[in-house]
């Protein structure tokens, strides 16, 4: 049992963002409340002594629902040279996720009931973050014939997704969302023409021209939202755009919002912080998929955020192993790590400077994605899971790879100093990382 004391608490969906005091008992919030007294919280918490009580005094700290994020690699099976399901979880809680979604391009890929009920299994045993599951949306992810969706589903996936392979037939996309529908399950769709970015490196620009790269157009990324904007239209289908990254994309999912579409829509930080005016020659910790945007693209992403056409954020955690990443930089993987360094570069990079309030932060990265892919997660409401996390936005930490609990450390944050980091986390209530270790 906890109380949580003096600490500023931000829950969007209880519309609080003050001082509060919290009391959790198995696993769940039992009151939140201003300033509960010694005799009050003993007594709610059933507790003979308040010895019993873990006190934890939060002045000068955030406590916030823990993060929700719902594009994940964590590459097990197959893969578990780059990370495994207990790597990449014991990352996400300590950087201050407790729910997690692993996208489904591993080996064998998650195209079938035993393996996302596997990958759920080994969530459960790591212990840390809650992990959920995509299934893939086409067998193979070769884009050729759908899953069993209904049997996947009653396996316990959240989403279907091809991530890492864009769905190149209109028709069966056109056939996944409108399966989908049935199983009341979102599609997450990659948006990527093939024809267009086979090939390249970054965003096609003046950067890749002077850096020698074969550029990827926007529009590679463009015409395949727009595509599957009018498909979920005609279906009717739940559709997810996985990291916009374009001002064409931004206007076309503003569209299919306005004519009142299921249509949701997430941005990698990544894209929000760096152009691909940052990509350098020799670093190849910038590669990521899509590119890295033209600034033009980054305003219309800020846009997107500020009037709701994008609804989360979602780290599109991509971890690769050194030799990987240390080709050059045309024959190097792409992707970034991000489960334990996002949140501390997003409020370093916009909520300390005051570009985004650390309200709007939480309703982007727990509340919208928790409702959109129905887990209990995202507030703090008493009689809800206590999956949260103790803030501090004043410590300081060096990125080092020796403390890094993935596996993987291809993020452009090494050896920078971070300013805003995740203190403590907690999931059902249990306390799985305390001072920046994860127990």
């Amino acid at each position: 049992m906890w109380w949580i004391k003096n600490v500023h608490l931000v829950d969007p969906a209880q519309g609080i963002s003050g001082i509060r005091d919290i009391l959790v008992k198995d696993g769940l919030v039992r009151e939140v409340s201003e300033d509960i007294p010694a005799n009050r919280a003993q007594e709610i918490l059933g507790a003979d002594s308040p010895e019993e009580i873990g006190l934890v005094d939060g002045q000068g700290k955030y406590l916030f629902p823990g993060l929700v994020d719902v594009h994940v690699h964590l590459r097990e099976p197959g893969f578990e040279d780059k990370e495994d399901i207990a790597s990449g979880s014991r990352a996400a809680v300590r950087g201050g996720f407790t729910s997690i979604m692993a996208m489904a391009n591993t080996s064998p890929v998650v195209d079938h009931r035993a393996l996302a009920e596997f990958v759920l299994r080994q969530g459960q045993r790591a212990g840390k973050a809650r992990v959920y599951t995509a299934a893939a949306v086409t067998k193979g992810l070769r884009g050729e014939e759908l899953v069993e969706m209904m049997d996947l589903k009653e396996g316990g996936v959240s989403a279907f997704s091809d991530d890492g392979k864009g769905i190149q037939s209109a028709e069966m996309m056109r056939l996944a969302l409108e399966y989908a529908k049935l199983t009341g399950l979102p599609v997450v769709a990659h948006c990527e023409d093939e024809s267009l970015a086979a090939g390249g490196a970054i965003r096609k620009s003046e950067t890749s021209a002077r850096l020698g790269f074969k550029g990827i157009p926007a529009g590679s990324e463009s015409v395949m939202v727009v595509r599957d904007v009018i498909l979920a239209g005609e279906t009717g289908g739940k559709l997810h755009i996985a990291h916009v990254s374009t001002k064409e994309s931004v206007e076309a999912i503003r569209t299919g919002k306005a004519r009142g579409l299921d249509i949701t829509a997430e941005v990698n930080p990544y894209h929000l912080i760096f152009t691909c005016e940052d990509v350098t020659l020799t670093d190849t910790s910038y590669k990521v998929n899509p590119p890295l945007p033209s600034k033009e693209d980054q305003e219309a992403l800020w846009q997107g955020i500020l009037d709701g056409t994008i609804d989360m954020l979602a780290t599109d955690h991509a971890p690769h192993t050194r030799e990987e990443k240390a080709r050059p930089f045309g024959e190097a993987p792409f992707g970034i790590n991000g489960l334990e360094t996002a949140l501390a570069a997003v409020w370093q990079a916009f909520v300390a400077k005051g570009i985004l309030s650390v309200e709007k932060l939480i309703e982007l990265w727990s509340l919208n994605p928790a409702r959109r892919f129905g887990w209990e997660a995202g507030t703090l409401k008493p009689g809800h899971p206590a999956d949260m996390v103790l803030f501090d936005p004043e410590r300081r930490e060096v990125i080092d790879p020796a403390g890094m609990e993935s596996r993987s450390v291809n993020t452009p944050y090494l050896g920078r100093e971070m300013r805003g980091l995740p203190e403590m986390t907690w999931v059902a209530g249990k306390l799985v990382m305390k001072d920046r270790r994860v127990i």
